[in-house]
């Protein structure tokens, strides 16, 4: 391909897409900022707030959107700044992976303005950057790293193996997510045509970047908790997932030693309800973790001072947290048949109709947020006015149903692209791409079922994927019939 990229992007045909996508980003902007005047908070931005005012270098969730709160705040307080910078990036982020779509795998013009459509006109990317979350700015940084491992494997660089290793290392440090990124991360290198060293550096970079960061993360968890751990919330995560299970088992076994305590606060937990305990499913959401008269919260209650942790919890979950991880595999290495089919089931159930959960309300269905977060961005009071708490529901309530027929149709055009491969025309730019695009979604498939809450506003990035590769692969098999003048 002679053209330049940019030249692409700026050439008569493209300009139109680049004009209507900025203007239509400014007005959709406006417009829902006059709906929304303030941001949408739960109770993790209020966790990311804390940390980034108190300046910690570890948190319950990640610490890296903590840091990026507290990089923002250097430049204005504005929670309206926030909201802008996280939609715009994506959008920015969105025209780079269309535009590289179109440069690399040209489709019809029917194709790209569907595509076109549904990337800069979606009402899910503005909900989405209303939270003060690290969901906008993952997704953001996330298709960024997509469309960087498709320029490695058509266009590689060298600066590349360095811009790769700084946005993978970022990645990690806004969602754990991202720990399965350097697999998909590693075959893409591995298919670039580059020397053997170009690859093994590139795929070696990110994974010291990793390192170090846990390093750290595992200092600053010791300093703030006394234990050496990397994520604190992944202890809880263990134990919750493991105790969907817990109604349909009989455990008799001796738990170690540093989980018999927790044990007994189990056992009289389910005892006391063990009726209701079997209508719980991971459908529920993160229950075990959530509800207060739980064995998780109550163990906490018992044996942490929580009205005397100064960190916001942080100390108190942390302290808790190894063992917890320590009792959920326990259970989970006894009874792997019944965690397959009272968590790892209902939870392929659930990815297949991921539930809106706190999109499906503004601010949690209140009109007050917390005194942390008005002070934080210098709010008049803690009430908080919008054009309605309920309506996001109604307009998002498609989208679960959209993700299961995009994934689906995904699933239908890549058994007839294996099926015709010797009758069809080899297409050797977009083959590899496909490959990659294919990895991806079945490794975050794996991950969410096993390891990750699973909620829609987790699953936007293999939504977008997903549904611009089916097209593409559909197109190559003339499903769709050109549009005039394409």
């Amino acid at each position: 391909m002679s053209t330049t990229f940019p030249s692409f992007v700026l050439s008569k045909d493209n300009r139109a897409y680049l004009l209507v996508a900025v203007i239509g980003a400014i007005i959709q902007l406006i417009i829902f900022k006059l709906c929304y005047p303030f941001a949408d908070f739960f109770s993790d931005s209020y966790s990311y707030i804390y940390a980034a005012a108190a300046r910690y270098d570890v948190n319950i969730w990640p610490i890296g959107y903590s840091k990026f709160l507290l990089l923002f705040r250097h430049i204005t307080s504005s929670d309206t700044a926030v909201v802008a910078f996280q939609y715009l990036f994506g959008q920015l982020i969105a025209l780079y992976f269309f535009f590289t779509l179109l440069y690399f795998y040209p489709p019809s013009r029917r194709v790209s303005i569907i595509i076109f459509v549904c990337l800069f006109f979606n009402p899910l990317l503005l909900y989405l950057s209303n939270y003060i979350s690290s969901d906008a700015l993952f997704l953001g940084l996330s298709l960024l790293w997509v469309v960087q491992l498709l320029w490695i494997i058509h266009r590689p660089r060298t600066y590349q193996i360095f811009v790769h290793a700084l946005l993978i290392a970022a990645l990690f440090t806004l969602r754990y997510n991202a720990m399965f990124y350097p697999l998909i991360s590693a075959i893409a290198l591995l298919l670039s045509k580059r020397a053997m060293l170009w690859k093994l550096s590139g795929i070696a970079l990110p994974l010291v970047l990793i390192l170090l960061f846990v390093r750290h993360t595992k200092n600053s968890a010791y300093a703030l908790t006394g234990t050496r751990q990397f994520s604190i919330f992944g202890g809880w995560q263990l134990a919750n997932n493991a105790l969907y299970m817990y109604p349909f088992i009989t455990e008799n076994g001796q738990a170690p030693v540093e989980c018999r305590e927790f044990d007994q606060t189990v056992k009289r937990f389910f005892g006391k309800y063990p009726e209701q305990a079997k209508t719980v499913s991971p459908r529920d959401g993160a229950f075990y973790i959530k509800f207060p008269q739980a064995p998780l919260k109550q163990y906490l209650a018992d044996h942490v001072n929580y009205d005397q942790d100064s960190t916001n919890g942080i100390a108190s979950w942390g302290a808790v947290a190894p063992i917890y991880g320590s009792y959920g595999k326990f259970l989970t290495r006894r009874h792997p048949f019944a965690f397959a089919r009272y968590f790892l089931l209902p939870n392929v159930l659930n990815y297949c109709l991921p539930p809106l959960e706190k999109l499906e309300v503004y601010n949690l269905g209140k009109e007050e947020v917390s005194p942390m977060a008005a002070r934080w961005f210098h709010y008049r009071s803690t009430h908080v006015n919008v054009i309605s708490l309920n309506i996001q529901g109604a307009i998002l309530l498609l989208f679960p149903g959209i993700f299961l027929v995009v994934n689906l149709f995904f699933i239908w055009t890549l058994i007839l692209w294996i099926k015709t491969r010797h009758t069809r025309i080899k297409d050797d730019a977009f083959q590899p791409a496909l490959l990659i695009i294919g990895m991806l979604l079945l490794v975050n498939f794996g991950f969410s079922v096993l390891a990750s809450p699973i909620v829609l506003r987790y699953q936007v990035l293999p939504m977008i994927c997903c549904f611009s590769f089916s097209l593409l692969m559909a197109e190559r098999q003339g499903m769709f019939s050109p549009a005039p003048g394409s």
